[in-house]
């Protein structure tokens, strides 16, 4: 098959499919010293324990001796070491949502590193060796990298995506700009909101970019990352504070009312879910108070677990039961991250999801052995897109298409094929750019996937 070039190119898996694996950059002594890094691996070795159950975890140690002293950790603290592994890279800190590589797929479904431009948030900290490590993770991976230093500043904590072409974020964390106390966040000097725009609908897949205003330091280093107080559990659900607590957090009255009333790539409005702050300021577990509460909704999905930040507070277990209820086909658990809390971030600041090699789909039954289908690709696409399928016997297939609403908005292809593979084109002529459901019914058999619009 001959697979068109178009102009959107890459999208990013969301964050709640299948994991290969997660990175982490593990704290080290020689950027802040031997009590900031001791001071930080419990909560490493925490969530180390709780990932490598059920996907892999890739520890980036500053060097050969740093490996050997992690180890010890984690054996100290009966980790098994099955599904841990080591690259050796120097860093600067341990922000791997920010510097670390941005896993996305091409139009075939193939994983993709990006390397997006990083400066340290605007030039506040160093960050010479965290700079490279997208494509130090990439040449380890041999994964193809996409060098986007020269082209655009973008930290992964500064947006987030529903995985159905919508990407949350702040422009004050994105843009240069300068507020009215002279504050300065150097980002992409120069840059229009509409570069911006298009360059993260191209590498990021963004059909739909909901833009707040956030905010600039210097009580927030990271100028209102978006992924400090809200965040999309799936494609349906946005999880984030009360009025309230968005005010205390720094937030506008304008950006609460925006956010709330954000809506999906079918104008659809996502189901809010409040998470509370925590009901005192945070005190770190060598007794320092912090002066400020802590946010809960900086929490991070991997395969079977869900790392929720808790700070030793009466609120922490209100908030894992809230993130529990929402994501019932895993488990939380809670990392205390009060030390990690007083140098600026929180669970998801800190580790970054690998996606499976291949596309997932969500399969609506399991029951037949002798079927398979594979995800449409292209996807996104703007003219067409081909389904596989194969057949282990001469089948009836009927093909549907739906849109985020649940209805029907193609009428349904019925087909006879032969026993083997077959190509199912669809087409994007008569569909809207959005978010789509394809189901495809093999005599009793039904399979569905997700797929992206974009014109």
């Amino acid at each position: 098959m001959c697979v068109r070039s178009f102009a959107q190119n890459f999208y990013m898996p969301a964050e709640d499919l299948e994991h290969e694996g997660t990175w982490l950059q593990w704290p080290h002594q020689y950027e802040y010293g031997l009590t900031y890094r001791n001071r930080l691996d419990a909560t490493w070795v925490a969530m180390t324990s709780a990932l490598s159950g059920s996907e892999k975890v890739h520890v980036i140690a500053y060097n050969s001796a740093e490996q050997t002293r992690i180890t010890n950790l984690l054996i100290s603290a009966n980790v098994s070491l099955t599904n841990v592994d080591f690259k050796i890279h120097q860093t600067n800190d341990v922000w791997v949502r920010d510097n670390g590589p941005i896993f996305v797929r091409d139009s075939g479904g193939n994983l993709n590193i990006e390397d997006w431009g990083f400066n340290g948030w605007g030039g506040d900290y160093n960050y010479d060796l965290c700079d490279p490590i997208p494509s130090n993770v990439a040449n380890a991976l041999s994964l193809p990298v996409l060098d986007l230093n020269e082209t655009m500043v973008l930290e992964g904590g500064s947006f987030e995506v529903d995985g159905s072409g919508v990407l949350l974020a702040t422009k004050s964390s994105i843009l240069t700009q300068t507020n009215s106390g002279g504050a300065l966040a150097i980002r992409n000097p120069g840059m229009t909101q509409l570069q911006a725009e298009t360059l993260i609908t191209q590498y990021i897949g963004a059909t739909k970019i909901i833009w707040l205003d956030g905010f600039l330091g210097p009580d927030d280093i990271t100028d209102a990352h978006i992924d400090g107080f809200a965040k999309f559990a799936n494609d349906s659900t946005l999880v984030t504070m009360n009025n309230e607590d968005l005010i205390y957090w720094g937030l506008s009255s304008n950006d609460i009312a925006i956010l709330y009333a954000s809506t999906n790539t079918s104008d659809v409005a996502y189901s809010i879910v409040h998470l509370p702050l925590t009901q005192n300021n945070v005190v770190t577990t060598y007794g320092y108070n912090l002066g400020y509460k802590g946010s809960y909704c900086n929490y991070y999905m991997a395969n079977n677990v869900v790392l929720v930040p808790n700070y030793n507070d009466p609120n922490d277990a209100a908030a894992n039961a809230i993130i529990q209820e929402l994501h019932p086909g895993r488990t939380v658990v809670g990392i205390d991250c009060r030390n990690l809390y007083e140098n600026g971030g929180m669970v998801h600041c800190v580790t970054q999801q690998q996606p499976t090699a291949s596309p997932s789909i969500g399969i609506c039954d399991h029951s037949k052995d002798d079927l398979k289908i594979e995800q449409n690709f292209p996807n996104p696409f703007n003219q067409s897109t081909t389904i596989n399928l194969t057949l282990a016997s001469n089948s009836n297939v009927e093909v549907s298409i739906y849109d985020a609403l649940g209805q029907l908005v193609s009428i349904p292809i019925v087909s006879s094929f032969p026993i083997g593979v077959h190509a199912l084109t669809l087409s994007a002529d008569d569909l809207p750019n959005g978010f789509y459901t394809y189901v495809v019914i093999v005599n009793h058999s039904v399979l569905s996937g997700r797929m992206i619009v974009s014109k």
